[in-house]
């Protein structure tokens, strides 16, 4: 599992291999979250429960990548480490905890506010390994 940051003059492109689904969303979240801080610099000192759901897999990536900004960004939350069940029923969702502490700017190198994600040019292929790729506006 890895995640790469490609070249872009404005926005973040990430690309995520995973050996499944499940963890291709946990390297995605890692990267999203280390994209706008330093994640080993943060304490597990509290928790916040959120959700994401989405009619397909697309969808699922998309509301994923936009709730970890929102707890991170909007409600000052550092997120360590996120636990989760994924499930597919009538479409996809996750049911997560995330771990951390209040977000402090100092402590934890805050790098970058994430605007939102993108549909443009996200990719996710499901062959054997599982692949992603998704722009997030900065």
């Amino acid at each position: 599992m890895s995640y790469k940051f490609l070249d872009h003059a404005t926005d973040a492109i990430i690309e995520v291999t995973a050996k499944d689904i499940k963890e291709a969303f946990a390297v995605a979240a890692e990267a999203e979250i280390n994209l706008t801080l330093d994640q080993d610099k943060v304490e597990e000192k509290e928790k916040r429960d959120f959700n994401a759901s989405g009619k397909d897999l697309r969808y699922l990536l998309f509301s994923w990548l936009e709730e970890i900004p929102f707890l991170m960004i909007t409600e000052g939350f550092a997120i360590k480490r996120i636990e989760f069940d994924l499930k597919e029923k009538d479409g996809y969702a996750i049911s997560a905890t995330a771990y951390g502490e209040p977000l402090d700017v100092q402590k934890h190198n805050f790098k970058v506010e994430i605007k939102a994600p993108t549909f443009y040019d996200m990719e996710i292929r499901t062959n054997g390994e599982v692949y992603m790729r998704f722009l997030l506006d900065l």
